[in-house]
C-alpha cells in the first residue's frame, strides 16, 4: 500500500468508536459458546462496556478533527454530536433489553451483537464525507436492523415486520443509488465537499443534479419514516420486539436526519431553491398523515409508529428553511425526540407482559393508581411529545418553527402548529386512560420496575425535563456543529 494510504495515528482515534463497536460485537459472537447456556445476561453486559468505551472514544476523536482516510470520513462538532446521540440511544435500548429478554427467554449474543454492528453503522454515516461511505454506513445499519426486526424468530409478527421493513428498505436504497450514480457522473466525485465545488461551477448541470437530488430524497425519506414513504413505520413498530422498536424510532432515525443535512446543506446547497418544494409538501404530508391516523388508533406501539412519522414532519420543517437556525433546531428537537420516545417504549415494555399481550391504549387504565412512579414517567414524555412548556420537545418545536418563521414559511409554520394540537388529543387521552379509570387487567399484574427499565425511564426523564428547564448546553453545541466544521 502506498505510504499517503497509510493510515495515521489520527486517523484511526477519529475512527476509535466504530472500531470498538465492531470489536465489541464480534468479540460477543466468539464468546457465545461459552456464555450463552451459563450467563446470558453477560451479553448485555458486555454491550453496555462497549457502548461506554465507544463513547469516551468520541469525545477523545473529538479533540483531534479533521478528515480521516483520505477524506472519506470527517470528524467534526456534527458528528460528534450524532455519535453521541446514536451512542446514547444503544445505551438505552440495552437497560431496555434486560427485561425484555429474560421474560420472552430470548437472550442471545446475538441480539446484542446486533446492536453493535447497527450502531456502528450509524456511526460511520453521521461521520461521512462521501456519498459511497455513506451508503456503506447505512447498510451496516439498515441490515442488522432488518434482522433486529424479525429477532424472535418464532413470533409471526416479528417475521411479517422484518419481511415489510426488508423488502421496503432495499427498494428505497435502490433510489438512493441512483441518486449518487448520477451525481457521480455529474461531478466525477462522491466527496460532499468536491460534489459541492463542482455544483458551483458555471457550467453544472443544476437540473440533472435537481433529478439526483430527487432520487437520494426518496431513499432518505424512507429511512427517516417521511410520508408518503412512511407506510412500514407502524407495521414495523408495532410488529418488532418492543426494545426493538424503541431503537428502530430513535438511533437509525436520528442517523438518517444526519446525512439527510449533511448532503443537503454542505454539497447540494446550489441547489438548495429546487428541492425546498419537495421538502416543504414532504413535511406537511408527513404531519398530517401522522397525526390524523394516531387518532384512530388502539395499540400504543401502533400509535407511537405514526407519532414518529408527524415527528419526522416537524424535524423536516427545520430542513426546509435551509438555514444553520434551522440545521441547530432539527439537531436539538431529535435529541429531545430520542430521549422521550425512549422513555414512552420502556413503558410499554414494562406494561406489555410475556408476548406483547397489554399492548393496547386501554391496558395503561389505571396504572397511576397501581404504579404512580411509572404512570409519572410516561405522563414527562408526553407532555414532551405534546411539547408543553418545561420539556425538551416544547422548546425543539419552538426553534424548529421560529427557523420556519425566519426563513419565511409562514404557512408551514401555522400548519404545523395546528398539527400539534390535533397531535394534543392522541397524547392527552393516554393521560385519561392513566388517571381516570379504574385498573385494567394489565395494571393489576404488573411487577415491580426492574433496575433496567427504571433506568430506561429515570435517565430519559431527567434529560427530557433539562432540555427544557436549561436547553443552552445542548443548543449550543448543536449550533457550532450546525456550521459542519466551516
Amino acid at each position: 500500500m502506498p505510504a499517503s494510504f497509510s493510515p495515521s495515528p489520527d486517523d484511526l482515534l477519529r475512527f476509535l468508536p466504530e472500531t470498538i463497536l465492531i470489536i465489541g460485537g464480534t468479540l460477543m459472537m466468539l464468546l457465545d459458546p461459552f456464555l450463552s447456556a451459563k450467563k446470558p445476561k453477560m451479553f448485555g453486559h458486555i454491550s453496555l462496556v462497549a457502548f461506554v468505551a465507544a463513547l469516551f472514544a468520541t469525545v477523545a476523536a473529538n479533540g483531534v478533527p479533521g478528515p480521516a482516510f483520505s477524506n472519506l470520513l470527517i470528524v467534526d462538532g456534527f458528528a460528534t454530536y450524532f455519535r453521541v446521540l446514536v451512542i446514547s440511544i444503544g445505551i438505552f435500548a440495552v437497560f431496555c433489553s434486560y427485561h425484555y429478554l429474560d421474560r420472552e427467554k430470548a437472550e442471545t449474543s446475538e441480539y446484542h451483537a446486533l446492536l453493535l454492528f447497527s450502531v456502528a453503522g450509524q456511526g460511520i454515516m453521521v461521520a461521512s464525507n462521501d456519498l459511497i461511505m455513506i451508503f456503506i454506513g447505512l447498510e451496516i445499519s439498515s441490515i442488522a436492523s432488518y434482522v433486529l426486526a424479525g429477532y424472535l424468530r418464532h413470533d409471526r409478527r416479528n417475521n411479517e415486520a422484518a419481511l415489510k421493513y426488508f423488502l421496503l428498505g432495499s427498494f428505497a436504497t435502490g433510489f438512493l443509488l441512483y441518486g449518487i450514480a448520477l451525481v457521480y457522473g455529474l461531478s466525477g466525485s462522491t466527496k460532499l465537499n468536491e460534489i459541492q465545488k463542482a455544483l458551483a461551477a458555471p457550467d453544472a448541470s443544476l437540473v440533472m443534479a435537481g433529478v439526483a437530488a430527487a432520487l437520494m430524497i426518496v431513499g432518505l425519506a424512507f429511512k427517516v419514516s417521511g410520508a408518503p414513504f412512511q407506510m412500514w413505520a407502524p407495521d414495523v413498530y408495532q410488529g418488532a420486539p418492543a426494545p426493538v422498536s424503541a431503537f428502530l424510532a430513535t438511533a437509525p432515525k436520528a442517523a438518517a436526519f444526519a446525512i439527510f443535512l449533511r448532503i443537503f446543506m454542505t454539497g447540494f446547497q446550489q441547489i438548495a431553491a429546487s428541492w425546498e418544494p419537495i421538502i416543504w409538501v414532504m413535511a406537511l404530508a408527513s404531519m398530517c398523515v401522522g397525526n390524523f391516523a394516531a387518532l384512530t388508533q388502539k395499540n400504543v406501539k401502533r400509535m407511537l409508529g405514526y407519532s414518529s412519522i408527524a415527528h419526522a414532519g416537524y424535524i423536516l420543517v427545520a430542513l426546509t428553511s435551509r438555514s444553520e437556525i434551522g440545521t441547530t433546531a432539527a439537531m436539538f428537537y431529535l435529541a429531545a425526540y430520542a430521549l422521550m420516545n425512549i422513555g414512552a417504549f420502556a413503558v410499554v415494555i414494562h406494561i406489555g407482559g410475556k408476548g406483547e399481550k397489554y399492548v393496547r391504549i386501554d391496558d395503561l387504565a389505571g396504572l397511576a393508581k397501581k404504579q404512580p412512579f411509572t404512570a409519572a414517567m410516561l405522563t414527562i414524555f408526553l407532555l414532551s411529545l405534546i411539547g408543553v412548556p418545561l420539556t425538551g420537545g416544547f422548546f425543539g418545536k419552538f426553534y424548529i418553527f421560529r427557523a420556519a418563521i425566519e426563513s419565511n414559511l409562514t404557512w408551514l409554520t401555522i400548519l404545523g402548529l395546528l398539527n400539534s394540537a390535533v397531535a394534543a388529543y392522541y397524547y392527552l387521552r393516554l393521560l385519561v386512560v392513566m388517571y381516570m379509570h379504574e385498573p385494567s387487567e394489565a395494571s393489576t399484574v404488573l411487577e415491580p420496575l426492574t433496575p433496567g427499565l427504571r433506568t430506561a425511564l429515570v435517565l430519559p426523564a431527567i434529560g427530557t425535563v433539562l432540555l427544557g428547564v436549561v436547553p443552552n448546553f445542548v443548543l449550543g453545541f448543536a449550533r457550532n456543529a450546525a456550521t459542519f466544521g466551516k
